[in-house]
């Protein structure tokens, strides 16, 4: 075999020889990828994984949380394994590192996040929902205060503050500690979708002229005077009286919020208030010393 002939043969078997190389790679890779892990994050990975994402979508949430290093290889795996279309939406705790197998597993099975309850009465003020919020475990009580009485949050949503309008409900909440913006918004929306309604429909059978605002503050005084549900009409029709004739409300509910809390007995609604509590406790929610509702909710 001439020389140019013997150097063609040796460039082509080892031209062969690399592409078996590479074949051998490759399909070790395709069979060892599912159990391998390949993602830089260590410790439990919390994940969401929004409704209505697709598979591109959640290959590169995992990829930016580390828990895959190439979401094109993820997204290859999860379509071998018909995958693509049955991955569920929900918060994941996912320990790290992990395999792909894994991975596509938990996602079509789903989050597994139990649900806490948590029962928010009415006539409680925002302190005192922080405080139901907390002992709940659903979020730390130093966010969720920075959260409620930042003025910021307020006004995003075109609120004066947040008190009297944390809608009182029995709510789901998932379990895995989400942000106090989050938890604060779940009683905010539930206001939005059910209140206003109810008013626009009052306003517009003349039923009232109040601001939804003013109608608010007198609702919050209404409820924290009366004992039992029964009293409500009676003492809300004595309270619109006062303010038509331009006469002081009287409440002590107002009285008791402008107080505030009392760390020598844990109330936040003083009782009893001594007479010279109705005339000494100078701020606009004395419905004793002002005319008139004052400046919001009390609850």
């Amino acid at each position: 075999m001439n020389t140019p002939m013997r150097k063609a043969l040796l460039v082509f078997l080892a031209s062969a020889a690399l592409g078996v190389l590479v074949l051998l790679l490759l399909v070790h890779k395709v069979i060892s990828y599912p159990y391998t892990t390949t993602g830089s994050a260590q410790g439990t990975v919390d994940l969401e994984i929004p409704k209505g994402a697709n598979a591109r979508q959640v290959s590169e949430l995992l990829a930016a949380a580390g828990l895959v290093d190439s979401p094109t290889y993820f997204r290859l795996y999860a379509y071998q394994r018909g995958a693509t279309s049955r991955f569920k939406a929900g918060h994941y705790h996912i320990p790290a590192p992990t395999t792909p197998r894994k991975l596509v597993d938990m996602m079509i099975q789903g989050a597994a996040d139990e649900l806490v309850t948590v029962t928010v009465p009415e006539g409680k003020n925002v302190l005192e929902v922080i405080d139901i919020l907390d002992a709940a475990s659903i979020a730390s009580k130093a966010d969720l205060l920075a959260q409620a009485l930042d003025p910021a949050f307020a006004r995003s949503l075109d609120l004066p503050g947040l008190e009297g309008y944390l809608f009182p409900d029995t709510y789901l909440i998932p379990s895995y500690a989400p942000s106090a913006h989050d938890v604060l918004s779940r009683q905010l929306d539930a206001f939005a979708q059910r209140v206003p309604p109810l008013y626009q429909a009052a306003r517009a059978e003349g039923s009232t002229q109040l601001s939804l605002h003013e109608v608010l503050t007198l609702a919050s005084i209404v409820e924290r005077e009366a004992v039992i549900p029964e009293e409500r009409p009676a003492i809300a029709g004595v309270y619109l009286n006062r303010l038509a004739i331009g006469m002081k409300l009287d409440a002590d509910p107002t009285v008791q919020y402008a107080l505030g809390y009392q760390p020598s007995t844990g109330q936040w609604w003083k009782t009893p208030i001594f007479l010279e509590e109705y005339s000494g406790v100078d701020s606009p929610y004395n419905t004793y010393l002002y005319t008139g509702l004052p400046p919001g909710p009390i609850a």
